[in-house]
């Protein structure tokens, strides 16, 4: 019978790890256009309208900085996991779920390349 597998071989470490560095690329990318959106605030010409439509535009733009920043911090957050993951693949211990000690299954990888845990571990989470 044969032994299950305990860790995901080199080659497939490395095919992990490119996909993991073009998600990482783009998700560096999408930061900096975030950062750069709440740096520099576009001005809509609202200079020119009436008190009342600026207040409106004060509060939606207040909103909409609000939202940038949370989605700055989550991108951040998604960045870090990328990057953790790399380590992981680093010293060999990527894809192996860190509350059952199994691998957890490459489709699940593919689709979230920085998961620690598997399926299985997940779902007794909830």
């Amino acid at each position: 019978m044969e032994k299950e597998k305990t860790r995901y071989s080199d080659s497939e470490l490395q095919e992990f790890k490119e996909l993991i560095l073009e998600k990482l690329r783009i998700a560096k990318e999408e930061f900096a256009d975030l950062s750069s959106s709440l740096s520099n605030p576009n001005s809509n010409g609202t200079e020119d309208t009436s008190g009342t439509y600026k207040t409106l535009e004060d509060g939606s733009a207040t909103l909409e900085k609000e939202q940038l920043n949370q989605l700055a911090a989550r991108q951040k957050k998604f960045i870090d996991n990328l990057e953790a993951a790399l380590v992981r693949i680093e010293n060999k211990t990527y894809g192996i779920c860190r509350e059952t000690g199994k691998l957890i299954q490459k489709e699940r990888l593919r689709a979230v390349p920085h998961a620690t845990l598997s399926m299985e571990a997940k779902l007794k989470q909830s």
